[in-house]
Order: C-alpha cells, then structure tokens, then sequence
C-alpha cells in the first residue's frame, strides 16, 4: 500500500497590480506621462506591495 503524501504548504496568490496601475506604469517609464504626486504614491505603493523581501539588503 503506497504511503499517503503529506499536505503540501499553499503557496502565496501571486501577486498582480491593476490595469490601470500597469499602463500609467508603462507610460511614465515610456516618457509618455509625468506623472503627478498622487500616480508617483500609487507606483510607490504597488511597487512596494509586490515587493516579496523584507527590509533592506545588506552591502
């Protein structure tokens, strides 16, 4: 009789930004759009949202 496997651990949801977050994204780094305080807080936060490391790296 084969042994039953272990339940794996699930792993974390990937995480995604919107849209609307990637498209302004793709314009400020095209130069089409620059973007404004609010959009540079949105980047800031979906940038540090997806970021999967803790802290800061050390040198």
């Amino acid at each position: 009789m084969a042994k039953p496997k272990p339940p794996s651990r699930p792993s974390a949801p990937k995480k995604q930004t919107t849209p609307a977050v990637s498209t302004l994204a793709s314009n400020v780094l095209a130069g089409r759009v620059v973007p404004n305080k609010k959009q540079i807080a949105t980047l800031a936060g979906a940038a540090l949202s997806n970021d999967e490391t803790k802290g800061q790296s050390r040198r």
